[in-house]
């Protein structure tokens, strides 16, 4: 057999893009899915419950609540999508944990800040401006990984991302100042 160099190389990129390709496939996709979920569908049912009841406390306990559930959801959702057999896209207790945690993970960022005692003084302001912060830097967090992992250009992943979580939170706003 030749020693050939350009072939050895052609064939270690075949396999590191193959092995990215499934790295990708199998943690940072569900990951990914999950940290949306997380971080854009609990804006609603927190930002609603925090002006419905200015309640940093009740808040939290909304907040806690959506993002396990949503993390259970979303976990066994990915599970049992797809076994894995067809698509290549790995284990499916594998993905679904990924999945699972990511988005509990991406629900509790701007549901910690509204564990801040309600005895503190402007509480509920702060823990909403604190939130705010943290959702802005969950969506940038989420278009890195779009541009880094999905090749989206990281304008357009912001645009996206920022558009769907604004037009949720806005809609938690409303909801709860209704």
């Amino acid at each position: 057999m030749m020693d050939n160099p350009i072939l050895g190389a052609k064939i270690a990129l075949d396999r590191t893009s193959d092995e990215h390709r499934a790295f990708v496939l199998r943690y940072v996709q569900p990951a990914l899915a999950g940290l949306i979920d997380g971080s854009v569908s609990t804006l609603a049912p927190i930002f609603a419950a925090a002006f419905a009841t200015h309640s940093n406390w009740a808040t939290f306990l909304v907040g806690l609540a959506a993002s396990i559930g949503a993390g259970i959801s979303m976990g066994f959702t990915e599970a049992l999508s797809d076994d894995g057999s067809i698509t290549g896209r790995g284990t499916p207790w594998m993905r679904g944990l990924v999945c699972g945690v990511m988005t509990t993970v991406g629900g509790l960022g701007h549901t910690l800040p509204y564990a801040i005692p309600d005895s503190w003084p402007n509480a509920f302001a702060l823990a909403t401006g604190i939130a705010i912060v943290v959702v802005i830097i969950e969506l940038l967090v989420i278009s890195a990984i779009r541009t880094r992992y999905m090749a989206t250009p990281f304008w357009r992943a912001s645009l996206q991302v920022v558009l769907g979580g604004a037009l949720v939170l806005i809609a938690g706003i409303v909801i709860g100042n209704a």
